[in-house]
């Protein structure tokens, strides 16, 4: 980064390691209250357990989807905050733990002595600033100040939801989400616009600051219904209009308007690819396990970062990640060009990419059906009534009857997952002795297996199927 640009400066607190530990306990007892209480937003995603980006977005996705195969446009609008953590104010902050969460007594007096009474400099190589007073905000590098961030801002989730916009958060990333058909467009953006101003005035209340220039607008939609669409715009508060663009990255994912992630795979496949060179260059030097160390943590990971979502996408935009995993292979195993590689993919117990995309699926079905968490996701997920049959004892999800006749819909978690999970043999599906099945959504496991052995027995499922005999 540029370093005469402030801007790319942000400071990190250097707290000792005991602090650290007194924190972890503190976030671990803090966030069992807060659970055991049903107290954490719903919306909101970030530094909670069984939550993640991916599900985030899956659920997004999942939400733009169902649009699409309703006719309907969807209008994401991606928001971004202004040094979001340096600008919490302590006394909002105390209130709203009081008032909100019912922390009180000790546990409040001790959140307030971390806050206050705080001072910092700034150390640049041989360069110290003055000292100041921290009046302002949460320790940045702490364990703790994420939980409290996401704490002082839960009310915002009330605000947006007086309107008909959805939304989901992501620590101090806010989506806003509206569909509607494109005839409708003038009267649901002057909604959206509402539901922004709205955003805006509570965030100024707040103390916080929206970032117009990282802020994002796009209309998704079938390439149809956006043609109905002339000089789409909004206008957000101080006067600062968006035009919308063609893609965002959302997340680390990339969206596009027509939801194609053809630019998303793309940039992966860039990204790989330079891994993989690099690889090359190395692989004489080191071992086949290291070889496969690197290939895991460098470019699996890339390649399975939120791959949920690109379920049922045409093989056409598959098969250019099947062509990076390939190349990885060959890197790894030293093997030629234009030799077969179906066998050395074989023999390093790698997945090809559809069942590593139908593999993360399974995985955060199992696990929703096992938590209960997400609720976004969990409520998608529902269960066929039980009957005295054989397959009593198994969990069948019933696939919706309502399914549009537009082929996109079948990349919608809320179609495509209890459909997979149908397919899925009887030993992966054994129901556990201790869940009513009549109960929509119960605490107790829903699955008869451990998430360890399921897993397990999900990848040797799917693996007979990159590899038949």
């Amino acid at each position: 980064m540029d370093k005469e640009n402030l801007t790319n400066y942000r400071p990190i607190s250097h707290l000792s390691f005991l602090s650290k530990l007194t924190e972890r306990v503190v976030k671990l007892r803090l966030t069992e209250y807060l659970s055991g209480n049903n107290l954490l937003n719903s919306f909101q995603s970030a530094y909670i357990k069984h939550h993640s980006t991916e599900t985030t977005l899956l659920s997004v996705h999942d939400h733009i989807i169902k649009a699409m195969g309703r006719q309907q446009v969807t209008c994401l609008t991606l928001l971004d905050l202004s040094a979001a953590f340096d600008t919490i104010d302590h006394s909002i902050l105390l209130e709203r733990l009081s008032s909100w969460f019912g922390i009180t007594s000790t546990a409040l007096s001790w959140i307030q002595s971390y806050l206050l009474n705080r001072s910092f400099y700034v150390n640049i190589e041989n360069s110290k600033s003055s000292v100041f007073q921290l009046l302002y905000g949460v320790p940045q590098g702490s364990v703790l100040g994420p939980l409290l961030f996401i704490l002082y801002t839960t009310p915002l989730s009330t605000v947006i939801s007086k309107s008909s916009a959805d939304h989901h958060l992501y620590a101090d990333d806010t989506q806003l989400l509206l569909s509607f058909s494109a005839a409708d467009f003038s009267y649901n953006i002057t909604h959206l616009e509402n539901t922004i101003s709205n955003v805006y005035n509570w965030m100024s209340s707040n103390f916080l600051s929206l970032n117009p220039s990282k802020t994002e607008f796009l209309i998704i939609g079938l390439p149809q219904q956006l043609s109905k669409l002339r000089s789409p715009t909004i206008h957000l508060p101080n006067d600062v209009t968006l035009t919308p663009v063609d893609s965002a990255r959302n997340l680390g994912v990339i969206f596009d308007n027509n939801l194609t992630f053809s630019q998303h795979i793309s940039a992966i496949s860039k990204s790989c690819f330079h891994d993989i060179r690099d690889l090359r260059r190395i692989r004489n030097t080191i071992d086949l396990t290291t070889a496969c160390t690197i290939a895991t943590s460098l470019i699996h990971s890339k390649v399975d970062y939120c791959n949920s979502l690109l379920l049922n996408l045409p093989a056409t935009q598959t098969n250019r990640l099947q062509l990076v995993l390939n190349s990885a292979a060959r890197a790894v195993t030293k093997t030629p060009k234009f030799h077969h590689i179906t066998p050395i993919l074989k023999s390093l117990h790698w997945l090809k990419i559809n069942e590593r995309i139908q593999y993360k699926v399974l995985s955060l079905t199992y696990k929703s059906l096992q938590t209960g968490k997400p609720c976004y996701l969990r409520s998608l997920l529902s269960f066929t009534p039980n009957r005295s049959t054989r397959s009593s004892s198994l969990v069948t999800l019933n696939r919706p009857s309502n399914c549009s006749r537009l082929k996109i819909t079948n990349r919608s978690f809320y179609h495509s997952a209890p459909a997979l999970w149908n397919t899925l043999p009887p030993d992966l599906r054994q129901l556990s002795h201790h869940h009513p099945l009549s109960q929509p959504i119960c605490n107790s496991p829903v699955s008869a297996l451990s998430c360890s052995l399921f897993l397990k027995k999900l990848k040797t499922h799917l693996f007979h199927f990159s590899f038949p005999p």
